[in-house]
């Protein structure tokens, strides 16, 4: 008999989204198959299947132990979490002479399905960094007699979702610093920096609204700009690595001397990057907003304003204006109130023409209402009310250096 080969030998999920890509989360079932396609008749012994999880720091320190002495130092750390074993056909047994449990797949395709549930607890996301990663998968075994046990893996993703429609994640974040600039003995007026976004959690695709004033009052062109950066922070061995990574930025128009110039939500789109990873204790991933003013031959004035990439977008009811606008809706449905109320009538609806032009003229018998105070009241009884205006037809006069602070800046 003329054994047969092994012509393809791998695994496929069953996705179970629209993009076709095996993205899981703690608690969801994991489930595919292992496929093999054979030219001839192959004796199998056993296919096995082993899931796992597995969070892995890696990195290494030269250190000099004396004048002509230098060693390198590893700093390894891992965190497990998945590890699940199968056997799809056969036994586990290392038993080459034995010919039970033998199984004969013939020339064709063959499938074996397989299943497993990813533990409750919550898992770190999967990532790939400079020192380490997080990674799921799912290796296939295939024993034959008396020949090499042929191994294929295939990974998939695992996502620990984060929600930013909680109170935390939708907080606004704001700072303001200034710095003052000197050269030799001379100082300089300060530069000033205020900013705000409208939360702290966003997701992949979405864009940061900045809202920053800049104050020059330095005697140098500055020049404002914004940026989204990643830390990536290791632990291994009671040692910390970090890196730094830009991953989005935007640049301001030069501010000269004297000038501000302000930002009504400038945009900073995020662009396709991994959510952030707080609960894994070997592996962090962080992201902030920096506004800061780049100025020359000094150290830039940064604001650092804290950002969480989630992977539960923004609801539509999200932000506090809507939520509370929800709120009286549903209070306006509970008591049978229209939640729009219906204008009030026109003047011309409640007081006809001839009933103005009767009542304009004064009557000829006062009696004891007679007086200016009287002509002046009935004159307006029927009159429309003026029209409405947010300014002021009589402001008042004040002295302005008693609710003005006194400028500093030029460009105030």
């Amino acid at each position: 008999m003329v054994l047969g080969k092994v012509k393809n030998f791998f695994v496929s999920y069953d996705c179970l989204n629209d993009s076709n890509v095996p993205v899981f989360a703690s608690g969801d079932f994991v489930s595919g198959r292992v496929i093999i396609e054979v030219t001839g008749e192959i004796r199998v012994k056993s296919l096995n299947i082993h899931a796992k999880g597995l969070a892995k720091v890696r990195w290494t320190e030269s250190r000099n132990a004396g004048s002509n002495t230098a060693y390198t130092q590893n700093f390894t750390e891992e965190v497990e979490y998945l590890n699940h074993r199968d056997v799809l056909i056969g036994h586990d047994r290392d038993d080459d002479t034995c010919d039970e449990g033998i199984t004969i797949l013939h020339s064709g395709r063959h499938e074996f399905p397989f299943s497993l549930e990813l533990p409750q607890t919550p898992l770190a996301t999967s990532f790939e960094g400079k020192h380490g990663s997080v990674r799921y998968w799912v290796k296939a075994e295939l024993h034959r007699p008396w020949l090499l046990p042929m191994k294929t893996k295939k990974e998939f993703t695992v996502f620990e979702h984060i929600d930013i429609n909680t109170p935390l994640l939708l907080s606004p974040q704001a700072g303001t610093k200034d710095k003052t600039l000197c050269c030799w003995f001379c100082t300089s007026g300060p530069v000033s920096l205020s900013a705000k976004i409208e939360r702290k959690g966003y997701t992949p695709g979405e864009s940061i609204q900045i809202f920053a004033e800049i104050e020059n009052c330095s005697s140098r062109v500055v020049v404002p700009k914004a940026a989204i950066y990643q830390t990536q922070t290791f632990f291994a061995k009671g040692k910390v690595k970090e890196i730094k990574q830009l991953v989005a930025n935007l640049r301001g128009d030069p501010l000269p001397p004297g000038k501000t110039e302000s930002w009504d939500g400038k945009m900073l789109k995020i662009p396709p990057i991994s959510p952030s990873i707080l609960d894994c204790s070997i592996i962090h991933v962080e992201y902030s907003l920096m506004v800061y003013v780049d100025i020359p031959r000094a150290v830039n004035l940064t604001l650092n304003l804290p950002l969480v990439i989630g992977t539960i977008p923004l609801h539509s009811f999200g932000s506090r204006t809507s939520s509370v606008s929800s709120q009286c809706s549903m209070a306006m449905s509970w008591l049978g109130l229209p939640e729009r109320p219906e204008a009030p009538p026109s003047y011309s609806e409640i007081v006809t023409d001839d009933e103005r032009q009767n009542n304009l003229e004064l009557p000829a018998v006062r009696d004891e209402t007679e007086g200016p105070l009287y002509a002046y009241i009935h004159e307006f009884r029927f009159q429309p009310p003026p029209l409405y205006s947010e300014v002021d037809p009589h402001p008042e006069q004040v002295c302005g250096s008693m609710d003005r602070r006194p400028d500093t800046c030029p460009s105030r």
